[in-house]
């Protein structure tokens, strides 16, 4: 499928403001301007850039603890995110979520979760409801393959499979729970072997190449919509950070792996192929990076001159309205 012009800009576009923004959190982080825990997003940006390129603010999604690329692929507000990862009472949770917890339910983004699989459930009652309002929309969830091994992960694929809910799955394989790899935790060998357990198709595909992303998640979101869902799509990607951002040295995968995928970086080759195939010329890739960069000063400048929430507001939001 060749994309037009103006959807490769676009999705060039958001995977560079996703790593753009990951990086200055963690520079921020190590400098110790940022307290609790960081998971950075950074080697996965095709993922969220591809996905949710097809969907509307009206589709939902649900993220996990490495949400910050989902959240800025939905359409989310730079500086309320960078308030709420700082711990500002102008973030998205009142500064009370911080990195792992950011929604925003006017574009359907229903929120990241630190509990691993968490999100499957919830994107599962999420695609209910899009099958209930009879809108067309749909519900999409990311996971990683850390979570395919959790209860919920199974009873979410047989709700979804018997009641044929516009639910799109997407597994970033990255290969690692932590720093057990997934080819010793996972008995079923290839992740997509479970969800043809429950009849659900399903593809797996290279998780570094936005653009094949971004065309196999437009043929599983058109099936979505002709209501004949759900369907199952794993992308096989890497983190280049351990698993969460600090100064330990824990991070236990082999160093040649590491190296291999980061010369896979799906950014720096995408800018590649754009600029071989005089899509960007240099000096427009610089003018993207720049205007990308301001925003993000912007939103740290935000975040950084925002107030702390007051103690007593400790107590506030712990019940809705």
């Amino acid at each position: 499928m060749a994309l037009d012009r103006q959807t490769q800009i676009d999705l060039y576009t958001t995977m560079l403001t996703i790593r753009r923004f990951e990086e200055r959190v963690a520079a921020e982080f190590y400098a110790g301007h940022i307290f609790g825990f960081i998971h950075s997003y950074i080697g996965q940006e095709a993922i969220a850039a591809g996905v949710c390129g097809h969907l509307t603010k009206d589709d939902r999604i649900v993220s996990h603890h490495r949400g910050h690329g989902h959240c800025l692929a939905k359409g989310a507000d730079m500086k309320r995110m960078m308030a709420e990862i700082l711990g500002k009472k102008t973030g998205y949770c009142k500064g009370k979520g911080g990195s792992m917890h950011i929604a925003d339910f006017s574009i359907g983004m229903l929120g990241a979760d630190g509990i691993v699989g968490a999100g499957l459930p919830i994107a599962t009652g999420a695609a209910l409801a899009a099958r209930l309002e009879g809108s067309g929309n749909l519900a999409a969830v990311f996971f990683g393959d850390g979570a395919c091994q959790e209860g919920e992960f199974h009873e979410a694929l047989n709700l979804a499979a018997i009641w044929k809910l516009p639910l799109l799955f997407v597994c970033e394989n990255n290969h690692y729970g932590v720093n057990t790899p997934a080819s010793y935790s996972l008995a079923a060998g290839e992740i997509t072997r479970m969800p043809e357990a429950y009849h659900i198709p399903n593809k797996a595909i290279h998780g570094n190449d936005v653009e094949a992303v971004y065309e196999a998640a437009g043929e599983a979101v058109a099936l979505l919509r002709r209501g004949e869902g759900p369907y199952f799509l794993e992308c096989k990607t890497y983190r280049w950070h351990k698993h969460y951002l600090s100064d330990a040295l824990d991070d236990l995968r082999p160093r040649e792996e590491l190296e291999s995928w980061t010369k896979r970086c799906p950014v720096g080759s995408y800018q590649a192929r754009l600029l071989r195939e005089q899509v960007l010329t240099r000096e427009e890739c610089a003018g993207i990076d720049e205007q990308i960069l301001a925003r993000v000063e912007e939103a740290y400048r935000y975040g950084l001159e925002s107030p702390y929430p007051e103690p007593e507001e400790a107590l506030e939001d712990v019940y809705s309205g």
